[in-house]
């Protein structure tokens, strides 16, 4: 017999198997397809130039309307979640993500279509922190760690498939007919993510507020969440900086449009496949001693890239891929470890609204770096950077206990 809590329906205890399946699946699968909506307007920016007769910066704008849209909100999406569950804010904010591409397929003009993208920035910043907590919500010790890394591999395969669809479907379609139809795909899963998802103990926050788990974690676990979020901001932000110089460190060694093409598909291959098996490693071996090793190999991957030629770089940027995207399985993975249950969804919004928006601001500011000392030393002072992680790790041990596998 099912018991209720607010408007969440219990799993039944004879369903916690079922309740896990849905769970990764709901959350890898909206991750998926939020990821690649996201991605999706890399595509786009070439046709929309071309249709409204626009410049690079206004192009720059939509990337950035619906990118700090998705980033600002993540925050508020929480909040909503604890009020109203997060079965109901998912499944909203995928139908939103969906019907900003409807919008942007019917719109006219460049106003409209900064609407639309905000629509869809809106609708897309659900996702993270409540696929994040629903993972965390279903599975516990290093069976969370590795569902999210399987989380976090899905939105990889979203980044890659859902481009190339488009691709495809605009070599039979308009891009209008083709972004209402890719749109439309959202508005669907909107209503079977309403349909699937379980609904946990814990949803929402105001449903049992007299209890101990609503009150934020002590001890060791109290700076644990804050160090933790320094680390991502820094992995953050570094991880985005090396990809902004990774192409003119190529075509110093010659490399032409296509290799430069070629080496940023490495790289992508090598982090999507480090998302799943470093959350693996970090089962294993727990998450400080993970954090230790990747961020090790990515900082000395990018001082070794600088003097190699070319061929052999190549053959590096897989494995730097590796460890560049493998940390933030395991710093994702850990934030069910320093907060209490209940706060989980607020406490992905923040981290992933830190990460994110790191991420988003930090080429600008290495560029003003690179501007100044060149790209060689401005990579020297990322590698650098990316080193400062290992102290807060460190200091980061009591909270963080290695997770039997």
């Amino acid at each position: 017999m099912s018991a209720t809590a607010g408007n969440e329906t219990l799993p039944k205890p004879n369903s916690a198997k079922s309740a896990e399946r849905r769970a990764l699946g709901v959350a890898c699968g909206a991750h998926a397809l939020h990821d690649g909506y996201t991605d999706l307007i890399y595509v786009l920016l070439p046709i929309w130039q071309g249709e409204f007769g626009l410049g690079f910066a206004a192009l720059g704008l939509m990337k950035t309307v619906f990118s700090g849209t998705m980033a600002g909100f993540q925050i508020p999406a929480g909040f909503l979640a604890e009020r109203f569950g997060a079965a109901a804010i998912l499944a909203i904010g995928t139908a939103l993500a969906g019907l900003g591409y409807i919008l942007a397929g019917l719109s006219t003009g460049f106003v409209l279509l900064v609407a639309a993208l905000f629509i869809g920035g809106l609708g897309a910043s659900t996702q993270h922190p409540l696929g994040s907590s629903l993972i965390a919500h279903a599975f516990a010790g290093a069976r969370s760690l590795k569902a999210l890394g399987t989380y976090n591999f899905a939105g990889d395969i979203g980044k890659m498939t859902l481009p190339a669809t488009a691709a495809l479907l605009l070599i039979v379609l308009p891009w209008r007919h083709a972004l209402i139809l890719l749109g439309a795909v959202g508005v669907v899963a909107a209503l079977a993510i309403f349909m699937i998802v379980p609904r946990f103990r814990d949803e929402p926050v105001a449903a049992h507020k007299s209890e101990d788990t609503t009150r934020p974690a002590t001890g060791a676990k109290a700076y644990g969440f804050p160090l933790l979020l320094s680390v991502g901001v820094i992995d953050s932000g570094t991880r985005s900086a090396f990809l902004t110089f990774l192409p003119f460190v190529l075509t110093a060694k010659g490399a032409s449009l296509q290799t430069v093409g070629l080496a940023l598909t490495l790289v992508f291959a090598g982090g999507a496949a480090g998302k799943l098996v470093c959350a693996f490693i970090g089962a294993r071996i727990g998450a400080v001693a993970t954090v230790w090793l990747t961020e090790t190999v990515t900082a000395l991957g990018i001082v070794a890239l600088l003097p190699l030629p070319l061929e052999a770089a190549l053959v590096l940027l897989p494995i730097v891929g590796v460890a560049l995207n493998g940390t933030s399985s395991v710093l994702y993975g850990s934030v069910p470890d320093l907060v209490e249950p209940a706060w989980r969804q607020r406490a992905f919004s923040i981290f992933y609204t830190g990460t994110i928006g790191s991420g988003a601001v930090s080429p600008a500011i290495y560029g003003l770096l690179g501007d100044a000392v060149g790209v060689p030393t401005a990579l020297m002072v990322v590698a650098a950077l990316v080193l400062l992680t290992l102290p807060i790790t460190f200091v980061l041990r009591p909270a963080l206990a290695i997770r039997p596998s």
